[in-house]
């Protein structure tokens, strides 16, 4: 919703002023279709032979999720960490062999089936049972989980940016793109010099709506939503950081209730439940 709003504000704005200014909207729109050929059809041609086809798979997977808000909220939060200190406090309780059916099959687990809405987000099951799992066998120590959980932290990162980059590299295609027409533009213009003043104005005009769009997609559409996906991104990784700082205090000896301050304080601030909020979910999910 956010996005459509911003994209009509921007482009509202623009051809507000423009009108303002007594500008003919009919040159704009006559040289519309041509120059969105040539800028959109050159800058996609390029995109696809500038990335892998996982790439472009991801990108293309990303961009709906652009116009959804956040799922990373105060009250998912809440529940991952419920999740946890449900785990880690069964564990203490019981031993932690007792949690080894949750992290062999946890979509069987009434632990995890308890929160529905990370429960079923598979990335983060599997990062939470992966390291349960070492813990459980019992062969690795904590600063060696730590170790591979900031290797897997950081490939999951440097992954989940390669869409970024994608449409990073695209945002700055597009005014050379717009050059490129507004050049092809003024060729044709050289070559009709004996046509009127007033024919060869329109066509100086229709060339320079080129470089017009160019900058325009550029700047007003794409960019935005690169650093828009690159938030979301940070977002995703920030969830591991608190799973891997919870797992990692309960290895150190840390209670449960304590592990999970750990990994509260790891979220950022506008996210973050205080300690009474968690504490008020969690004896509440008992």
């Amino acid at each position: 919703m956010f996005v459509l709003i911003g994209y009509a504000v921007t482009l509202g704005c623009i051809f507000g002023a423009y009108i303002l200014h007594e500008g003919n909207m009919a040159v704009i729109i006559h040289a519309l279709p041509v120059e969105l050929m040539a800028i959109l059809g050159g800058a996609l041609g390029a995109f696809v032979v500038n990335n892998q086809p996982k790439i472009l798979k991801a990108t293309l997977g990303a961009l709906p999720t652009l116009l959804k808000g956040s799922k990373y909220s105060k009250a998912r939060y809440m529940e991952l960490m419920a999740l946890l200190y449900d785990i880690l406090q069964k564990a203490r309780k019981e031993g932690l062999m007792s949690i080894e059916k949750d992290v062999e099959e946890p979509h069987n687990s009434p632990l995890f089936q308890k929160y529905p809405t990370v429960g079923s987000d598979h990335h983060v099951v599997e990062f939470i049972t992966d390291y349960l799992r070492m813990m459980v066998s019992g062969n690795l120590n904590a600063h060696e989980i730590e170790s591979l959980m900031d290797s897997e932290i950081d490939t999951h990162h440097h992954e989940a940016h390669g869409p970024v980059s994608a449409i990073a590299r695209l945002a700055g295609a597009l005014p050379a793109f717009g050059i490129v027409a507004a050049v092809l533009g003024v060729v044709n213009t050289m070559g009709s010099v004996g046509q009127p003043p007033a024919v060869l104005g329109g066509m100086i005009g229709s060339a320079l709506v080129g470089t017009f769009l160019g900058i325009l997609l550029a700047y007003g559409v794409v960019e935005p939503l690169g650093g828009l996906l690159e938030q979301k991104v940070d977002e995703g990784s920030k969830e591991l950081s608190c799973i891997k700082t919870t797992l990692l205090a309960s290895m150190q000896g840390y209670a449960p209730q304590v592990a999970v301050e750990f990994g509260r304080k790891v979220l950022y601030s506008k996210d973050r439940p205080t300690f009474a909020e968690l504490e008020g979910h969690v004896k509440g999910k008992k």
